[in-house]
């Protein structure tokens, strides 16, 4: 009996099965790839596990829900490294868990903006953004100055990283709440962000 299209198409269930099938090849085809390829799995030059500090600043980027408005994934593209700086590289991101590549811009990509402002800046524009930047939409965050890190939590998290493959020492491990002491969560962002893209600089 000669086999036809429509019958696939009479039949949800099968067109549903079908499809599934196709998309599943299709995605390992592209992502299986990359599991194998040492520019996607091995850390460019220079790369360090997240220092304490900057660690817990990350964890309050997510806590802040920060990536909702800011990726962390500069294109290939002229018009995005002109404006923001050479693009991201998959080697870049090794140790984080999870990535935050993203691809929602309110704000400013920030896959580069470490350095490009001092400290301060940082301060004052995450108390209040429109002290520097009068056009912005950002809300502040002034409690983060006045908040102090919990040091007893890294230890833990630092712990769970080890797991999943970063490569963190049981002596860092040990020492990473002593440096910790003191700090506020605006302290930790601002480390977080200062970190950010520094290995890779086009201009």
């Amino acid at each position: 009996m000669k086999f036809k299209h429509e019958w696939i198409e009479k039949s949800p269930i099968l067109l549903l099965v079908l499809v599934l099938i196709v998309v599943s090849f299709g995605g390992l085809v592209e992502i299986v790839p990359l599991f194998f390829q040492k520019s996607t799995t091995e850390p460019v030059a220079g790369l360090q596990p997240y220092s304490p500090l900057r660690l817990a600043g990350r964890d309050i980027y997510l806590r802040e829900g920060c990536y909702n408005c800011h990726s962390q994934m500069i294109r290939p593209f002229r018009a995005e490294t002109e404006r923001y700086g050479h693009y991201s590289v998959a080697g870049e991101f090794v140790y984080d868990h999870p990535f935050q590549w993203g691809s929602k811009r309110t704000g400013p990509d920030l896959a580069r903006v470490g350095g490009r402002y001092s400290d301060e800046w940082h301060r004052t524009h995450l108390n209040n953004p429109r002290d520097v930047v009068p056009e912005s939409n950002m809300p502040g965050y002034p409690w983060l100055a006045k908040t102090k890190l919990v040091p007893d939590e890294i230890a833990p998290k630092m712990r769970a990283l080890k797991r999943l493959g970063v490569p963190y020492t049981d002596q860092e491990i040990a020492e990473a709440p002593k440096s910790l002491a003191d700090k506020t969560e605006q302290d930790a962002l601002v480390a977080y962000l200062q970190g950010m893209g520094t290995l890779i600089k086009a201009r």
